[in-house]
């Protein structure tokens, strides 16, 4: 698993990871024209405002630095906005078993023969950062959590949703077990794939954020995240990680893998 600089009554560091995945050279993204094509589309798509052309106009659009550090400021403008906008009570709609979409659709920056394969009986999920019990838990402790169900419609920027059944813990009950400082900024996530992630702590605590263990009645394929994600049915695809292999708490900005690479950070829907 991958280390967390970790400093007890601290403010943890930003979790050590690779600025890009271990992955195979074709899984790869970070600098083909798809990722470039999908950074623009996602910007475009969450609404760039006439104030945010008109800055671009005062820019040199063959200056990459410029146009990026007025994108960047858009979107933090951006998520401050979601931010203030977000209903920790308001909940996301839900549906009936006969609209679920199945199979599921398999989504990721790698195929699916790609996806890292976990040994359940091995498995230990690890805390930093600022949480009072930072033993590891089991895929059997994080079993025996109480859980529920919800019948959510995931949304993908890239311009699809499906429907699934999701069934799992509260991320709430989980960090409540851990001792984990509820009033701090962010909770973060780390998976066995490279991928990197984090939330505001409102949406960590929406009574819909759950830690995924089965889609659509079935135990969570490998494809799909197993041995669990975090279903977020408030934000879009790309805020609900899978195969967490550790969760962090803290007050510094973390980031995440598609959001320090252009995406806005809060991804609300």
């Amino acid at each position: 698993m991958t280390p967390l600089l970790d400093a007890p009554h601290a403010v943890p560091a930003k979790p050590n990871l690779p600025a890009k995945p271990n992955l195979p050279a074709k899984a790869r993204l970070e600098r083909s024209s798809l990722v470039k094509s999908l950074e623009r589309r996602l910007f475009f798509r969450q609404g760039l405002s006439l104030g945010a052309l008109a800055l671009l106009a005062g820019c040199d659009i063959t200056d990459d630095d410029a146009v990026q550090r007025v994108l960047r400021a858009m979107s933090r403008l951006n998520d401050r906005a979601q931010a203030w906008l977000f209903d920790p009570k308001r909940l996301a709609p839900t549906y009936s078993e006969s609209a679920v979409t199945n199979p599921f659709r398999y989504n990721a920056y790698y195929g699916p023969d790609q996806a890292p394969k976990i040994d359940g009986a091995s498995y230990k999920l690890e805390f930093a950062g600022l949480i009072g019990d930072k033993r590891p838990w089991s895929l059997t402790q994080l079993y025996a959590l109480p859980q529920t169900s919800q019948i959510t419609r995931h949304v993908c920027v890239e311009g699809w949703s499906a429907i699934g059944k999701w069934t799992g813990a509260p991320l709430r009950t989980l960090l409540e077990r851990v001792e984990a400082d509820l009033t701090a900024k962010y909770v973060g996530f780390i998976c066995a794939d490279g991928y990197y992630s984090s939330m505001d702590m409102a949406s960590a605590l929406h009574p819909q954020t759950i830690l995924a263990f089965k889609c659509n009645d079935a135990t969570l394929a490998p494809r799909f995240g197993y041995p669990f994600k975090i279903r977020i049915p408030t934000k879009l695809g790309f805020k609900n990680p899978k195969f967490i292999t550790a969760l962090y708490v803290t007050n510094r900005f973390p980031g995440g893998f598609w959001e320090d690479r252009g995406y806005n950070w809060f991804g609300g829907i």
